[in-house]
């Protein structure tokens, strides 16, 4: 929740003082719930143990670890397409303090891939399947207060046939890969139930200058043994914490063991909108669940409030609050080195830092729902998100198939429902086959979409066909083509684009991926397209892809949204290209995150103000041919090369999209090529020693 920063209350007070009013003061919600963590202590072991959900069951050998955790951390990323995929087991002790008596306990799985089954003390709550969304089941009659319980998970990454994704190009990381943890709270309280969803649920009906109305949905719960008198309160705080709007429903009478829906309206005057990077504004919106007849708050559920308008135009773009904006987009999925999915919150800031440097302003979180924290971020820095469930390449013609399908995209929904920066639901990636079954699962996947949440846009990603059936059911088209790379009749997307804009002039499309493959530890001059399976992914080449992409997609503003493939290098196991066994090396930041490749600074260059310079291969330090072009991006005023200590003067031709080219000869020893420029009185350099030697 905001809170009121320590420094402004002295401020509001001396304002009050000149202008004769009372201060504002600042809305803190009160503290119902109580939640415990339950990381740390846990027991694991990767294979099937009859009997392991009992409390009694010997679990002293197995491995010791805390969650987030993956049993595919190492085997999931090295290659040969033979990870590790089936059951893994984890237990763990714990004792609940007894003062959470008379609470209702709710235990929360942020991620289990794919299928968990859940024991308290022997005792069955429940089995989740699929991957990507939380869950919770109410553990209040299997827990024990003030005594030892054993939670048991049966964890399952083998595909599933009804299950989506049934195959994807990425490693299916095992294991409970979120964090756990314990939620009390009083009998009468939001519903916990909801596909996981908050039981809160924003939704803004009217947004001026002058004033914004929000509908605010609260759906609750008397677990109570006796009926009670209920009233809802409403607030919603500013940036500040001060309230800027609030309201109260009047008392109704619940009976016991009985839902209850509450729908509110709350107008804030003069509203400050959340408005992407530029602004990212955000209020919070506070729902008290009160006991009419004590007055006492017995449930608050806080949630972030962003007021704007979205808009996609067939001929224009994407529009926030009635403006265009280019979206800079680009895909992420959630692994990195050695951790896999097990991702750490200092691993999420880390990446939104790096999409920060480069300019990123709009995140499609492909191919699946990702950790809350992340559209946290994105909301916090102001992020256009599209996220899409992992319905990837096949599906199953089967009622249960389907049904799974719903249940991830409504899970999906619901939990996220309220975060200002998601503007797209995705309900599918790159099917193969346009069949029956295929588009009548994506119509009813997009009715799904308008009748959940009509405030937001439904979309596809599609490689077939661009008229194709599969790419119409979706309120907007998107497509994914590697031009330069997987299809080489064109370096880059222009001519497409305008094809399929002139063929259907009423289609809203986006290019949802392009990229190509990039190691930085190969390197060639004047690339020829590589075969993109072979191990040779010269870093150039994916270089000049994204230099051919950027010169074709800015020019075009009717593509509502360009999302490069990929920001960060990402494990599939079964692919044996590039450097690195087990890679899909198309990222512009290299798996660990610690080498920005030179496509990297070419987007920072053109979507960032930020003065640099960066010199391209740079480590490519051992040459065997004198000739060669030295490349550069930046942003300064002057560019300027100096070889060997002397000015090799202005780039040739001068520069177009903050690319500079120079045309020389290394002598034959160490070279140093050096790129200066200067902005606003500042010299920023890059340098590089490139070492001559006989072929």
């Amino acid at each position: 929740m905001t809170r009121l920063p320590a420094l402004l209350l002295p401020l509001l007070l001396l304002s009050a003082m000149f202008v004769g009013t009372p201060a504002a003061s600042a809305y803190v919600p009160p503290v119902t719930r109580a939640q415990v963590s339950l990381d740390a202590g846990w027991r694991f072991l990767r294979a099937d143990a009859a009997g392991a959900e009992a409390s009694g069951f010997n679990d002293s050998a197995w491995s010791q670890v805390s969650v987030p955790h993956t049993w595919n951390a190492t085997d999931g990323q090295d290659g040969g397409s033979n990870y590790y995929r089936g059951i893994g087991w984890y237990r763990k002790h714990f004792t609940p303090s007894t003062t959470l008596a008379g609470r209702r306990l709710w235990l929360r799985f942020d991620g289990v891939n794919q299928v968990a089954d859940v024991w308290v003390n022997g005792v069955k709550l429940g089995q989740h399947r699929g991957g990507f969304a939380g869950f919770r089941f109410d553990a209040t009659a299997a827990l024990k207060l003030g005594q030892d319980n054993v939670i048991a998970v049966k964890a399952d990454n083998a595909a599933k046939a009804d299950i989506a994704p049934i195959s994807a190009d990425f490693t299916f990381f095992g294991g409970i890969y979120r964090t756990v943890s314990l939620t009390a709270l009083d009998l009468l309280a939001a519903r916990m139930g909801d596909s996981g969803g908050p039981g809160v649920y924003l939704r803004q009906r009217s947004l001026s200058d002058a004033s914004a109305s929000v509908e605010v949905t609260t759906k609750a719960w008397n677990n109570r043994a006796s009926a009670a008198r209920v009233k809802i309160r409403t607030v919603v705080a500013d940036h500040a914490g001060v309230i800027v709007g609030e309201t109260t429903s009047a008392t109704r009478s619940v009976n016991a063991a009985t839902g209850f829906d509450t729908v509110q309206t709350v107008t804030i005057a003069r509203p400050h909108r959340w408005n992407g990077k530029a602004d990212p504004y955000l209020y919070r919106a506070s729902v008290e669940i009160i006991d009419a007849d004590t007055n006492a708050v017995k449930d608050v559920v806080t949630e972030p409030l962003g007021l704007r308008t979205t808009a996609v135009d067939a001929s224009t773009g994407f529009s926030l609050n009635g403006r265009p904006l280019r979206l800079n987009g680009v895909n992420a999925h959630q692994d990195r080195l050695n951790a896999g999915w097990a991702v750490t919150p200092a691993h999420q800031r880390q990446d939104f830092d790096l999409m920060d440097e480069m300019g990123v302003n709009a995140l499609r979180t492909a191919h699946y729902q990702q950790a809350e924290q992340i559209y946290d971020l994105a909301d916090e820095r102001g992020y256009v998100v599209w996220t899409e469930i992992p319905l990837v390449n096949e599906i199953t013609d089967s009622a249960a198939f389907r049904a799974n399908a719903q249940q991830q995209l409504l899970e999906m929904i619901r939990q996220n429902f309220n975060h200002p920066s998601i503007a797209f639901w995705g309900i599918g990636n790159e099917q193969k086959t346009s069949n029956t079954a295929t588009n009548t699962l994506l119509r009813d996947l997009a009715a799904a979409v308008r009748a959940e949440d009509s405030g937001r846009h439904s979309t596809y990603a599609s490689h077939i066909g661009d008229l194709d059936p599969v790419s119409s059911h979706a309120e907007l088209a998107a497509y994914n083509k590697y031009f330069g790379w997987y299809d080489t009749s064109s370096t880059g997307p222009g001519g497409w684009a305008d094809r399929l804009h002139a063929r259907d002039p009423a289609r809203r499309i986006a290019l949802s991926e392009y990229g190509a493959g990039g190691s930085i530890a190969q390197h060639e001059e004047n690339p020829r397209p590589p075969v993109t399976t072979s191990r040779w992914h010269p870093e150039e080449y994916q270089t000049l892809v994204h230099e051919n992409h950027w010169a074709d997609i800015k020019t075009r503003s009717y593509l509502w949204g360009t999302f490069v493939w990929n920001m960060f290098d990402f494990a599939v196991d079964s692919r044996s290209e590039g450097d690195t066994l087990g890679r899909n090396d198309k990222g512009l930041v290299t798996y660990d995150r610690a080498t920005r490749k030179d496509s990297f600074y070419l987007y920072k260059a053109n979507w960032t103000n930020t003065p640099f310079v960066h010199l391209n291969s740079a480590r490519w330090t051992q040459r065997t041919a004198a000739a060669t072009t030295v490349r550069a991006y930046g942003t300064t005023d002057t560019v300027q090369l100096t070889l060997n200590g002397v000015a090799v003067g202005g780039p040739k031709p001068p520069a177009s999209d903050h690319i500079y080219t120079w045309p020389i000869s290394l002598r034959p020893g160490a070279n140093t090529v050096t790129i200066t420029g200067t902005r606003d009185g500042r010299t920023y350099t890059d340098t590089a020693t490139w070492t001559l030697t006989s072929a």
